[in-house]
């Protein structure tokens, strides 16, 4: 199993339909393919990351890569794992500026990666969801 932790950019400002579409297809296709992730948008960047069966994972994150709606996609971590942090969701999804509840940002997105083990994987999400909170 391998997870992949990658971040973009979006070429031109994402509306929220955009943004629902791109998650409806992906969690279509991720579930089809066996990969699970988070997904945390902030602004035009994206952060990103894929779990699941070793060429499923480099499959979609190719297919990701040849989006033009994006660019500058650079992996940031990429490894084998022995099981997965984010094995409830096709896709799961946090707008980096949009707090989901009372909360702020950065502690919806520290319920979302609690499961996660890995300091450094926790570091590149906590430090995503600082930056782009505004």
């Amino acid at each position: 199993m391998r997870r992949l932790i990658y971040i973009s950019t979006a070429r031109t400002a994402v509306s929220k339909q955009e943004l629902d579409e791109i998650l409806r297809v992906s969690r279509r296709n991720n579930q089809a393919v066996g990969v699970t992730g988070l997904l945390i948008v902030g602004g035009r960047r994206f952060l990103q990351a894929l779990e699941g069966p070793s060429e499923s994972v480099m499959t979609t994150y190719d297919r990701i890569k040849a989006d033009d709606r994006h660019f500058a996609a650079v992996i940031l971590s990429d490894r084998e794992i022995a099981e997965r942090s984010f094995s409830e969701w096709a896709m799961g999804y946090q707008p980096a500026g949009t707090p989901r509840a009372a909360g702020t940002v950065a502690s919806d997105v520290a319920a979302l990666i609690a499961p996660i083990i890995d300091p450094i994987v926790h570091a590149y999400f906590e430090e995503f969801a600082k930056k782009h909170a505004a």
